[in-house]
């Protein structure tokens, strides 16, 4: 007997980022170890992310991520459950493109009624009460970074990445996101670069950010920088950096899991809450790009992290200790058991 038809719905573009897609993905891979199979709305900026990461995925065109294009799109589809990562979706929307089918919905928010069966939010701050009226009846809530989907390869590289934290700093990594909200990667890199020296510098970005075109350019005069553009091999960067400047998005579990010593940058509202858990715990050295010390405070913060090996060691401890990399498979396990008992 094949296993369950489930549907992914996802926001991504210029103002939101490739994050929800890149952890749908991960979540779709876990579910289709599992037995299921797995197919995606794609609006254009989902599509494209989809065509760089995973162009094997089915998917179903849209002409928007708006939910009458995406109805529009889906009408005729059939599928047995649904998985919505799309921050703006609520409960009518959910319950018009889902069907009433089983639903998970991802969030990071907790600011809306969700039409779900199934709520997955990774937040380390987020608490049940949280959701109280938000949902409905008898849904479940999983909380907290153990629940956060990290792709497999990071979870294999977890012990020999751990094993030598602490190491003399060799390899930055600077990754601000696919869509380098605001040009924020060029902005650090120039930063980042009259600060070191013999240390490499990886540089992930996307094939549209803005902070290209310049990069290129300084990456031809400066052979420290090596330019990593839609890169499939970010467990391997990972592992191998011994400190990042990485946004507080969804890939803060991804270095949590390898332990890497971060200093992260805010670059959205709804990252502040989990940003300023992480430096209370002192898992990560959090920064604010739009304060208006910000330059100073990232020099400092820079210095500390080159220099302190003890504080790396405090930092990758503590990051790994927040998240295991095992989310995914513990998720897409509830949400196949769930569709099997509404079945």
């Amino acid at each position: 007997m094949s296993g369950p038809s489930i549907l992914f719905v996802v926001d991504a573009g210029a103002a939101v980022g490739g994050g929800h897609v890149m952890r749908s993905l991960t979540l779709a891979q876990a579910l289709a170890t599992q037995g299921a199979s797995v197919c995606f709305a794609a609006p254009p900026a989902v599509g494209a992310i989809l065509a760089a990461f995973a162009p094997d995925t089915p998917q179903i065109s849209a002409a928007s991520s708006a939910t009458d294009d995406l109805s529009a799109a889906l009408k005729s589809e059939r599928f047995d459950a649904v998985v919505f990562d799309h921050y703006g979706l609520a409960e009518p929307d959910h319950r018009l493109i889902g069907r009433n089918k089983p639903a998970l919905v991802l969030d990071d928010l907790a600011d809306r009624q969700l039409g779900a069966n199934l709520v997955l939010d990774s937040g380390p701050a987020r608490r049940a009460e949280d959701y109280d009226g938000l949902i409905p009846d008898g849904a479940r809530l999983l909380l907290g970074p153990q629940y956060a989907p990290v792709r497999a390869e990071f979870a294999a590289l977890r012990e020999t990445a751990l094993s030598w934290r602490g190491e003399p700093v060799r390899r930055i990594l600077v990754s601000l996101g696919l869509t380098d909200v605001d040009a924020i990667t060029g902005r650090v890199v120039e930063r980042l670069r009259p600060r070191v020296s013999d240390v490499g510098i990886d540089v992930v970005l996307g094939a549209e950010a803005p902070s290209l075109p310049s990069l290129a350019k300084i990456a031809k005069r400066d052979t420290r920088i090596q330019l990593h553009i839609d890169s499939p091999h970010m467990a391997r960067l990972t592992a191998e950096a011994d400190i990042a400047i990485g946004a507080a998005g969804s890939s803060t579990w991804e270095r949590c899991t390898l332990g890497l010593p971060t200093l992260m940058l805010v670059l959205a509202d709804n990252q502040r809450a989990a940003a300023r858990t992480l430096a209370e715990r002192n898992a990560a050295i959090v920064l604010d790009p739009a304060a208006s010390n910000f330059e100073s405070a990232f020099d400092r913060a820079l210095m500390r992290l080159t220099t302190d090996a003890a504080l790396r060691r405090q930092l990758a401890a503590a990051s790994a200790e927040l998240c295991d990399g095992q989310g995914a498979p513990r998720v897409a396990e509830t949400f196949l058991k769930l569709i099997a008992a509404r079945g």
